[in-house]
């Protein structure tokens, strides 16, 4: 039996190159040289018995050596930007990450990415501007990876909630590479994975929450929901898309919920039940509060003995208080002449 081999994921190890402005004196040095070698070996040569000259062949080679160093040693310098990062490979070999800033040089057999990356979104691109053309090949350049935060604004998604109501959603997701080791070598191409990812998380979270609090009251409901839970909805899509870049050594710092509504084929149906469910609410707030107020009469009446209700009294009076609390057009009083009983 073949036992599986288990995938040691890459780790990231900063290397420290030389400075550029050291090594660029000396190529320049050879690169005068090596002319100026080859021309005094021609120069002061001897003149052979046949009357030929004869260069001074140490001279000679000197020079030609010193000019193939210097182009060899030419490849070798290159220029990182504050928050810019190269990654050092040397024949297929991870060697480590450059990441001071300026102007460098490192080892000249460094690969300088040539080899091509398939990309997602330049081939959709592709598509989108002409059919027939061939989709073109995503290089890293030097494999110099960017470590300044990144903003990716997803597009809008239709989706099925909790409920399986159709919901329209959209989100904006801040990251960066932190492990520029795992966002070259584990992953084809790391930006669109995170933009792969990020839609893949964007609809699972839609559909794990419901949109709106559903038949319940929203004052008693502790559901979460995507509508009334922004912040915990936001920062639960945080923990799962840390969890999906992390195999990408990417890191993300924010993700907000930018789009959220219904879907048009169920919006009227949907708002007029959030019409419903507000007056509802509304509806049970003034009636609990007019039962408080009604109470709070009886028992100062009750209290102070300022007037004596039988139960049929009583319920009367509830009766028309509860009618005037309680109504939405403004009351008209009736005043009585009589006794209480005529």
């Amino acid at each position: 039996m073949k036992s599986a081999q288990a995938k040691i994921p890459t780790q990231e190890r900063e290397r420290h190159v030389l400075s550029g402005w050291v090594m660029l004196p000396v190529t320049i040095l050879l690169y005068v040289a090596g002319p100026a070698l080859i021309a005094l070996a021609i120069t002061s040569g001897t003149t052979s018995a046949s009357g030929g000259a004869q260069p001074v062949w140490a001279l000679l080679v000197a020079g030609i050596a010193a000019i193939l160093v210097a182009i060899l040693l030419s490849p070798g310098f290159f220029a990182l930007q504050p928050n810019e990062a190269r990654v050092l490979i040397l024949f297929g070999d991870y060697r480590g990450t450059a990441k001071q800033g300026g102007f460098c040089w490192g080892n000249p057999f460094y690969s300088n990415g040539s080899a091509a990356k398939s990309s997602g979104q330049s081939q959709a691109k592709n598509k989108n501007t002409d059919e027939s053309s061939p989709s073109q090949p995503k290089k890293l350049r030097r494999y110099k990876i960017s470590l300044r935060a990144r903003t990716l604004n997803g597009d809008k998604l239709k989706v099925n909630d909790k409920r399986g109501n159709p919901v329209d959603i959209a989100a904006v997701v801040v990251w960066r590479v932190e492990d520029t080791a795992k966002a070259v070598f584990d992953v084809d191409d790391f930006e669109t994975y995170v933009a792969t990812q990020s839609e893949t998380a964007v609809r699972h979270l839609a559909s794990a929450y419901p949109y709106d609090s559903g038949e319940t009251f929203a004052d008693t409901d502790d559901e979460i929901t995507l509508r009334g839970n922004v912040d915990e909805v936001s920062e639960a899509l945080r923990l799962e898309l840390t969890e999906r870049l992390e195999q990408a050594g990417v890191t993300v710092e924010q993700a907000r919920l930018t789009h959220l509504a219904y879907a048009p084929e169920i919006a009227q149906a949907m708002l007029r039940r959030q019409q419903a469910e507000a007056v509802i609410a509304a509806r049970r707030k003034i009636v609990t509060g007019a039962v408080s107020m009604v109470e709070m009469a009886l028992e100062d009446f009750s209290k102070n003995n300022i007037v004596e209700f039988d139960d049929e009294r009583k319920a009367a009076m509830v009766s028309n208080l509860m009618v005037v609390l309680c109504g939405e057009s403004q009351v008209t009083p009736v005043v009585n002449t009589g006794t209480l009983y005529t």
